[in-house]
């Protein structure tokens, strides 16, 4: 509702271009509570900007993003890190494309429509998790959750929030569950940053300048790399 009203009160102020930030997978019909408020969303914002730049990225990483960043952190606590839908695809775009992209559409340069957004790089939830390891030095054993256990335990965390009247935060929902049984990659008939002219990012280029603070010895672990081959 928040999206429709905002298109709503900039078409009657005459509000020349707007863009609307959602997310691949909306889909107003979709099996997720993510998904439909993406879909209808997106349905409300077109209601009364017809001519909006409507953006759907893929997990957006960067300095302050809440996902390499949550897990990463995570291995602070244990040598376990455990995820839901460890083969489940991802494609995460950096989120200055994603600005990029949203500059394009609010200048008036992007012509109005869907654009899905991804980064080069494919990946699975298990593979994105190792990749981030590597960066941060750290070994840990990655353990998939099943979907069935999955969902008993987002059940509880969802009751515990709501008795809680939303003091304490679930960790887990069950509609996060079932979305992360669905891909969350580029369609292959989608318009896209190529049609921006924009060339994303990878995660390889991106992620160290950010993520070295987890590792072990932080900013000085290149140094000490590079100490242990000095030869007294």
């Amino acid at each position: 509702q928040g999206a429709e009203r905002i298109a709503r009160l900039a078409a009657a102020e005459g509000v020349a271009r707007m863009v609307h930030i959602s997310a691949i997978g909306a889909n107003k019909n979709g099996d997720t509570l993510y998904a439909k408020s993406k879909g209808l969303g997106e349905e409300g914002v077109l209601q009364h900007m017809p001519n909006a730049v409507i953006l759907r990225p893929s997990v957006v990483f960067g300095p302050e993003d809440s996902f390499f960043n949550r897990f990463a952190g995570m291995t602070r606590l244990s040598p376990i890190l455990s995820i839901v839908g460890a083969e489940t695809r991802f494609q995460p775009v950096f989120v200055d494309d994603v600005a990029a992209a949203a500059e394009l559409g609010a200048t008036g340069t992007a012509r109005p429509g869907v654009y899905e957004l991804g980064g080069p790089d494919v990946a699975t939830f298990r593979e994105l998790m190792q990749a981030m390891l590597e960066v941060i030095e750290r070994r840990r054993l990655i353990v998939n959750l099943p979907f069935g256990i999955a969902r008993f335990m987002a059940w509880w965390f969802d009751i515990w929030q709501s008795l809680s009247g939303g003091l304490i935060k679930a960790p887990l929902t069950v509609d996060q569950v079932k979305s992360l049984a669905n891909d969350n990659v580029v369609s292959n008939d989608a318009i896209g940053f190529e049609a921006l002219g924009i060339e994303p990012r990878s995660m390889g280029a991106i992620l160290p300048s950010y993520l070295w603070r987890f590792r072990v010895s932080g900013q000085y672990a290149a140094i000490k790399a590079s100490a242990k081959n000095l030869r007294t």
